[in-house]
């Protein structure tokens, strides 16, 4: 799998992570939940008239933004984006 973009912005207790298409999106969210990074998440948003979908993932006790962004950045798939999302 070649690597993808992934923006995120922080939203309070929660974060919204913005990918280049349906198949990465998944595949991201289903890599993050095996990692027990979270519970929960927002269903899938694929944006209207764009490539792009974005989820939310709550904050919990184990791991926080930059937990999360540490766990971004080692995902050899994940292209970790500056940009907010």
């Amino acid at each position: 799998m070649n690597a993808f973009p992934v923006w995120i912005r922080p939203l309070g207790h929660n974060c919204r992570l913005r990918v280049e298409g349906i198949t990465n999106a998944q595949w991201l969210l289903d890599r993050l939940a095996r990692s027990f990074v979270f519970k929960t998440s927002e269903p899938i948003d694929e944006e209207q008239g764009s490539y792009y979908c974005a989820f939310r993932v709550a904050y919990s006790s184990q791991t926080s933004r930059r937990g999360l962004e540490k766990l971004l950045v080692a995902i050899p798939e994940v292209k970790l984006m500056t940009e907010p999302a």
